[in-house]
């Protein structure tokens, strides 16, 4: 009832709803902005079918109850097309893209329904939108799996569980945005014990070894990565000292330096920008030149001085990240361990904001957003920044962008960082009397915690 009055859309009245009652289902929470009943929702569908000449054949409201409560129960490509028509949603807006609707999501609204089928022609997606990613849900267990079943026939370990290990590793590193963290947290910590069970309880030929620890590494610092993303810094803190620790032993520079760079984010977050500056420094004592040394001077010398307030060295740090990026003949390395021209404009645009130099911030900030792909955590993070920077001259327009965000961006994907970026831009516009405001500050407010008090994460 309050969404109505605010006059919000029906989806944004959704995330309200779901934000403030997670146990609530997308297929209810439409039903519930909409202000329909289950026999509302019935009647609907069957008005559906008499306007396409048909007689209704259902569902029932036990039906639709079940669809509601039940993740297992779905409804078949049928239903789920005049469930679509009834609420104006895609399958994936009511969590039924797993009930036939992938092929589905491309659906239009007016798509008519013979029994048994869709109309093939309205409903018939892009091929794009028919293929099911094996980078989702489904696709991370595998790759779990296949390390477990390399482990069963070699248990004391080989150069095939070394290079599986260096695979998932891989796997985990280049689709590390394409989940939530809690999900992916517990993927990689399993595949981590895996290694480390391996390597505690069976002699391992020292090569084979070697190269498990420092899969071992690499795998903790991604978990320290995770572990800063859902919010939590002391574990954040301890799975990168045992990356850098293992990055060391296996005289490993790059795992070295990105562990450092790591828990410079870490303590920058903190506010404790003199140790950051110092794990900074420590980092680029080990990184290899090129664009591992650009990522460093970019994503952890440079954001601590700006921090500090020291103008002049934080240029003379971005210059030195643009010549090692000028001198690296790749130029750019994609996933979570990458760097890129998004991430190099992202760590500027942060540190001119800093510097309260808000027209470079703005112009680097919308370089940043226009290289990534809208709803991802990396244009979650531009756009916020580009917010941060207009929040002064422009505070509607900095408030919608962040609503745009909140909008795009699953609760449970967003990171702490963005959740950081949000409640700073609130902050800024506290008493700014701009349209959209209001409706951020209870956006935020209400905005549920990454992990709550009992330990559970937010739902995907």
């Amino acid at each position: 009832m309050h969404c109505q009055r605010q006059g919000r859309s029906t989806e944004r009245t959704v995330t309200a709803i779901r934000n403030a009652l997670p146990e609530v289902t997308a297929l209810e929470a439409w039903r519930l902005a909409l202000g329909w009943s289950r026999a509302d929702t019935v009647a609907q569908i069957s008005d559906l079918y008499r306007a396409d000449g048909l007689i209704p054949p259902g569902p029932s409201q036990s039906m639709l109850c079940r669809w509601e409560h039940h993740p297992h129960d779905w409804p078949g490509q049928e239903y789920t097309a005049m469930l679509c028509r009834a609420y104006g949603a895609r399958p994936v807006q009511l969590g039924l893209s797993r009930a036939g609707g992938d092929a589905f999501d491309g659906l239009g609204l007016g798509a008519k329904i013979r029994y048994g089928r869709a109309d093939a022609e309205a409903c018939e997606a892009p091929a794009r939108e028919r293929v099911v990613a094996m980078t989702t849900s489904t696709g991370l267990p595998a790759v779990r799996e296949s390390l477990h079943l390399a482990l069963l026939a070699d248990p004391a370990g080989s150069s095939a569980v070394a290079e599986l290990a260096e695979a998932a590793v891989e796997h985990y590193a280049l689709n590390y945005s394409k989940h939530p963290p809690h999900t992916l947290f517990t993927e990689v910590r399993t595949a981590r014990n895996l290694l480390t069970e391996a390597l505690t309880t069976h002699t391992i030929e020292e090569t084979v070894a070697a190269e498990m620890r420092r899969s071992i590494g690499w795998l903790s610092a991604l978990l320290g990565n995770l572990a800063f993303h859902l919010d939590d810094t002391s574990g954040a803190r301890a799975h990168l000292t045992t990356a850098g620790t293992y990055g060391t032993r296996t005289a490993d520079a790059r795992l070295t330096a990105w562990a450092c760079g790591a828990q410079s984010m870490v303590a920058r977050a903190t506010g404790q920008y003199a140790r950051a500056l110092t794990h900074a420094e420590q980092g680029l004592i080990h990184a290899p030149a090129g664009l591992a040394r650009a990522q460093l001077h970019a994503w952890a010398q440079l954001p601590a001085l700006a921090g500090q307030g020291r103008a002049d060295e934080a240029d003379a740090a971005l210059a030195a990240a643009g010549r090692e990026l000028e001198a690296d003949t790749v130029g750019e390395a994609p996933g979570r361990f990458g760097f890129d021209a998004a991430e190099y404009a992202l760590h500027e645009a942060e540190a001119h904001l800093s510097l309260g130099r808000t027209e470079q911030a703005t112009a680097r900030a919308e370089v940043s957003a226009s290289h990534v792909p809208a709803g991802t955590p990396g244009w979650a993070a531009s756009t916020l920044v580009l917010a941060q920077a207009e929040a002064a001259l422009r505070p509607a327009d900095a408030a919608q962008r962040a609503l745009d965000v909140l909008e795009r961006v699953p609760t449970a994907r967003l990171r702490s960082t963005s959740r950081a970026r949000l409640v700073r831009l609130d902050t800024a516009l506290a008493t700014t009397p701009a349209a959209g405001v209001d409706d951020l500050h209870e956006r935020v407010r209400s905005l549920l915690p990454a992990i709550n008090d009992h330990g559970d994460a937010t739902s995907a």
